[in-house]
């Protein structure tokens, strides 16, 4: 059984996702500690593969097709087929689940017939994939990069929001950015003299391309954590039907849930699909109750706990949920630059 982690790392944790960027001093100063033992601490947690910062564009939805695919696979050929999607920069996340189908993969692609081809054409080819059933993705109302573990109070949360500069939000990625994108994609506390040398491009270049992709807010930076380290071992979905009449307010009273991981609309006879990590059982019948009581008009169609998650926004997992280190930049990295 692996160990959870502890509460200063918890701390350390939850600091990088509100400000995944900000300087060790700053830091100590919000967490009570010192630069160099909160560096020493990054360094075990990603070192580790517990925790990765990693960056994808904001623009995603504007310029990219997105979908959630169900697929059911060949037992004897299940784990080929899952190395071959881990390969596939097209399954961007993907997750072995425990009922109704083998695997749920969230793909992105650049166009419609980009998205054609890999669903009809280059899916059904993998040996191994046996069915495949696609709900294109019509909203995110929440992702990943929103989750927060908690473990600050609110005045720390404050303090570390007020580091952060504000931008201007733009639709597209530079196309000269790109290699700079990529290195930020990987290491998304890399500073510019170090991409500058990982990448063979001129500093003064790389730092002034660094800082204008962070002030105007086109990158979604965001601190993953290894899931069963975190406390919260337990990811459960659900697919749900919503009145459209009743959507919004039925995604701002998801929101509200400190276990809400993801919120998405698709389509098909389920509309909205939202999914949690949860400490115990005990927390998935609380949250059922709750939703029972408190929004009526929402019908659960099914459920779906996820066991493994072999790859998240292009990283490969082990069966802890840990960064093996390998990085598949995903589809849509490229799809928002132009």
């Amino acid at each position: 059984m692996q160990p959870q982690l502890s509460e200063d790392d918890l701390a350390l944790l939850n600091a990088l996702q509100i400000a995944p960027r900000a300087g060790w001093a700053e830091l100590a100063r919000v967490l009570g500690s010192t630069p160099a033992t909160l560096a020493a601490r990054w360094e075990r947690l990603h070192s580790t593969g517990t925790a990765w910062i990693t960056v994808s564009p904001k623009a995603i939805g504007q310029r990219v097709q997105s979908a959630m695919l169900e697929i059911e696979l060949e037992g004897a050929r299940k784990d080929e087929a899952i190395a071959a999607l881990c390969r596939d920069p097209r399954a961007v996340t993907i997750e072995e689940t425990a009922s109704g189908r083998d695997l749920v993969v969230t793909t992105f692609a650049r166009e419609q017939a980009a998205l054609a081809a890999f669903v009809l054409d280059d899916l059904p080819r993998i040996s191994g994939v046996r069915r495949v059933a696609m709900h294109l993705i019509t909203a995110v109302h929440r992702e990943g990069g929103d989750w927060r573990l908690d473990a600050l109070d609110r005045g720390q949360q404050s303090a570390l929001l007020a580091t952060a500069r504000p931008g201007e939000p733009r639709n597209h990625i530079p196309e000269g950015y790109l290699p700079v994108v990529d290195a930020l994609a990987r290491d998304g506390r890399a500073s510019a003299a170090q991409i500058a040398r990982r990448t063979g491009r001129n500093p003064a270049t790389v730092r002034r391309q660094v800082t204008r992709l962070i002030e105007s807010d086109v990158l979604a930076f965001r601190c993953e954590v290894a899931q069963l380290r975190s406390r919260w071992a337990i990811v459960y979905t659900w697919f749900a039907r919503v009145p459209m009449s009743a959507m919004e307010r039925t995604v701002r009273a998801l929101a509200t849930l400190p276990e809400l991981r993801l919120c998405i609309s698709i389509s098909g006879k389920a509309n909205l699909v939202f999914a949690v990590w949860a400490r115990s059982p005990g927390d998935l019948m609380r949250l059922e109750h709750r939703m029972n009581e408190k929004l009526p008009w929402l019908t659960l169609l099914e459920s779906v706990q996820t066991l493994r998650m072999p790859k998240r926004m292009g990283w490969l997992l082990d069966g802890y949920g840990r960064s093996r280190g390998e990085f598949v930049e995903p589809a849509a990295v490229h799809a928002a630059v132009g």
